[in-house]
């Protein structure tokens, strides 16, 4: 039987291809090759008919992925057969909202080479516009109020298109068709430099930017509104601005980030290798740790004792302007008190930012959602060291996960049911289910206060609205006195039909709300951890159990005490404690983290009974730190590695007392890098010990020989710097030795590496190659950061692993 002449085929295609140039794409596409039929947007992707001879149907389906535009990401391409219809012509359909369906949104994306050329011709008409974008580039998921992402359902609704730009919103074959923020000068948002002071109006449009830059370079500090809230900028070769923005801001040594005009200026300030570069040039343009140069001249109160300096280029029209029109790198940091989320709207950076900057470089496009920078690190980069030749420590990994990555989901290897996790306190983020994605938050801060804790819910809802959501299930932390579990609480409370039954170890909560039932699963934190390694490395219940190591600060424990120096054996389905760090007294519990030098002192009395002289303590603070532990009084126990960072740089009288989360042992991790990159290491017999010993079926790890040795060490005149090296190649040591302890019981030859202790590029240099020479595979975390930011990943796929054991119980 002889082929037809003409087919018809329906084709569904899934994943982010609204606002990335598709409808037009196949419109030249079906042209190219000679097919009829139309192409539209609906509510959970794109929808194509298209007719014409088999073999030229053929080579267009292919084509469909093969030539696909830049920032689609194609999830799913279903094709089928109909009857032919006869189409005389391929067409672009209107959108069409379909109840109930959703689609992936594409973040927002950095200045496109193209636009950037515009931007900065002369002879065009968007030169110097601030907010020149087409559909390869700009604002997507900040602007966005509903799907179809169409105009009307963006912030962009409130400015008609001029002629000239309809034209090119209305042309297929123009790179800015249907490109639902294009605008001009003539038509679209605009800027003006605003002063604190009853919000006069200083300078308008271009006149605005050129202001706003000699304000920068006169040594002021200038909110300025992006793309997803407001920075603080000054000039970050400016001792004084610096100094200035720090004292208002209320944060004395945390790094800040410095955003850079191009590869050439950050080349004069800090090394930069392939990866980092390919991070810094990408689409999503994140903020990247570079190994920071000895001649630079950003002042080094940018980022206080750090060989790390985090750098991002321009990723926004207003950001090229302005850094060209300084032509200094500038101070680029999120426009907030300590700790408050990033200020989103005009009337709330003038209430909150008020007294922080000298101006405001405001613009008049709404903010939807807020949107953080997004911070990334290559671990094999090690400042001043060689290049490890692990190839796990060569491939990037964020710190977090915000602007340019979010709400783009996690594409998790199994089906889950719809669940809502809602993270820890610190780092937070969010993560909604449902078929294979995992839908994980922008970042969202710590959950320390009530305009935190707006933003979750905020957020929350706005994500199961663009997604179709309503979770099932509802996953938090074990800790009962975290935000974001009380969260969790008050969403049971919203109903009075009540049911409690047990999952595994966790009790949870049922409630029969009007639509459908909610479960609340309790996660220990550490679990947690572990699972969301596995799940940003697509691993599977079939490839087996793993050796999770989890290592941080802190994390309610099963037992009540603060755990942090664990290795769990075990998959999505449960975990088993198979060793920790022995547990050591915190004396006066969240002082103890505000300072080390209690914890030093604790650390001490516990681990050999003696009181420790330490420098700026006095007798009676000490006595006090002895008498709480043996009273026990407000003195919680924790096996937290992060926490032995701590009282190692205190003890070593690196760091006694803390401003930031991490500040003592980011500090001692400095200054072992910058000894060991002079040529300090090497050597055999260089490690500490330390004593394992068995207790039921867990193995504890003992610390007093380590101790001992590492004050011997000091009662010699070794150098902290030195010491510090030695305590880091020791505890790579300690991890891979309890792992072969742990795979000569169990057999499993894998390790999950997690928590922020890993985000440690000295002790991920000498852990990862130890364990792979002793034959061990490594997952590390490559889409979700490996401290807290990461972890809601983690609970919401153990809660849907328990629903799935609940219902078959």
């Amino acid at each position: 039987m002889a082929e037809p002449a003409v087919q018809l085929k329906r084709i569904g295609v899934r994943g982010v291809v609204q606002g990335v140039g598709f409808r037009p794409f196949v419109y030249r596409l079906a042209h190219e090759h000679k097919l009829s039929g139309w192409v539209l947007n609906h509510s959970g992707g794109v929808e194509i008919e298209v007719e014409g001879p088999p073999s030229r149907l053929e080579a267009f389906v292919h084509d469909l992925t093969a030539q696909a535009p830049p920032l689609a990401r194609i999830i799913a391409v279903e094709v089928s057969d109909a009857p032919p219809v006869g189409y005389d012509c391929f067409e672009i359909r209107h959108s069409v909202a379909q109840e109930g369906r959703y689609q992936l949104i594409s973040p927002d994306i950095a200045t496109c080479d193209d636009c950037r050329r515009e931007l900065l011709d002369p002879d065009d008409r968007r030169y110097r516009y601030p907010f020149t974008n087409c559909t390869n580039c700009g604002p997507r998921f900040t602007i966005i109020r509903d799907i179809p992402y169409d105009r009307p359902l963006t912030t962009m609704q409130p400015f008609p298109m001029c002629p000239d730009c309809q034209r090119e919103y209305d042309d297929p074959l123009d790179r800015r068709f249907h490109a639902q923020p294009n605008a001009c000068p003539v038509c679209g948002p605009h800027v003006w430099l605003e002063g604190v002071s009853a919000s006069q109006t200083l300078a308008e449009r271009d006149a605005a930017m050129r202001a706003t830059a000699q304000m920068l370079l006169e040594g002021k500090v200038v909110a300025l509104k992006g793309l997803g809230g407001f920075h603080l900028a000054c000039d970050a070769t400016s001792a004084a601005a610096v100094g200035t923005l720090r004292q208002r801001k209320g944060r004395p040594a945390k790094p800040l980030a410095v955003m850079m005009t191009d590869m050439e200026m950050v080349r004069r300030h800090c090394h930069v290798r392939p990866e980092e570069e390919g991070l810094l040039l990408s689409q999503q343009c994140p903020i990247v740790l570079l190994p920071w140069r000895d001649d630079s001249t950003i002042v080094p109160a940018v980022a206080p004792q750090n060989l790390y300096l985090g750098v991002m280029l321009p990723y926004t029209p207003l950001h090229h302007i302005l850094l060209r029109d300084v032509g200094r790198p500038l101070v680029m940091t999120s426009g907030n008190i300590s700790e408050e989320p990033i200020a989103q709207s005009n009337e709330e950076a003038r209430q909150r930012l008020g007294h922080l900057a000298d101006a405001f470089l405001m613009h008049n496009r709404e903010i939807y959602a807020r949107y953080d920078d997004s911070v990334w690190f290559v671990p094999a980069s090690v400042a001043g060291g060689p290049m490890p030749e692990s190839p796990a420590l060569h491939s990037p990994q964020p710190i977090r996960r915000s602007r340019g990555y979010a709400p783009f989901p996690i594409r998790l290897p199994f089906p889950v049911e719809q669940v809502l996790a809602v993270g820890a306190e610190l780092k937070n983020t969010f993560c909604l289910t449902r078929d294979d994605f995992a839908f994980l938050s922008q970042h969202i801060g710590d959950m320390e206060n009530l305009e935190t804790l707006e933003h979750l819910e905020t957020s929350i809802e706005l994500f199961k609205h663009l997604f179709r959501l309503e979770p099932g299930v509802i996953a938090h932390d074990l800790h009962p006195d975290y935000f974001s579990t009380k969260y969790a609480n008050e969403q049971m409370g919203k109903s009075d039909k009540w049911a409690n039954r047990q999952i595994g170890k966790s009790q949870s909560t049922t409630y029969q709300s009007t639509n459908l039932p909610i479960t609340k699963i309790p996660i220990q934190h550490h679990e947690a951890h572990v699972a969301a390694c596995l799940a940003d490395n697509a691993w599977t219940i079939e490839d087996g159990p793993v050796i999770g190591v989890v290592w941080d600060g802190t994390g309610y424990g099963l037992d009540g005490h603060i755990w942090g120096g664990e290795f769990l054996v075990g998959d999505y389905r449960g975990f088993g404690r198979a060793a920790h760090l022995e547990y050591l007294p915190l004396p006066g519990g969240d002082a103890a983290v505000r300072n080390p030098w209690r914890l030093a002192l604790g650390y001490h009395y516990a681990l050999t009974g003696q009181r420790l002289a330490l420098p700026g303590v006095s007798d009676s603070e000490a006595q006090i730190v002895c008498q709480q532990i043996e009273r026990r009084i407000n003195t919680p126990l924790t096996s937290a590695a992060g926490r032995l960072f701590d009282a190692v740089s205190a003890l070593l009288g690196v760091r006694s007392q803390v401003t930031y989360e991490g500040q003592a042992a980011i500090e001692l991790e400095m200054l072992a890098t910058r000894w060991a990159s002079t040529g300090g290491a090497g050597g055999e017999g260089r490690t500490y010990p330390f004593d394992l010993e068995r207790q039921d079926e867990t193995t504890v790890i003992r610390l007093r020989a380590l101790w001992e040795a590492i004050q011997a060490d000091q009662a010699a005149g070794v150098s902290a710097a030195e010491v510090g090296w030695r305590f880091h190649d020791s505890l790579a040591a300690l991890l891979t030795a309890v792992c072969q302890r742990i795979a000569a019981e169990t057999g499993l030859r894998t390790v999950a590496l997690s928590g922020g202790c890993f985000q440690n590029r000295l002790l991920l240099s000498l852990a990862v190659p130890r364990l792979e020479e002793a034959g061990f595979r490594v997952l590390l975390h490559r889409q979700v950061p490996c401290n807290d930011g990461g972890l809601s990943l983690g609970q919401a796929v153990l809660a849907d692993f328990a629903r799935q054991k609940d219902e078959q119980a």
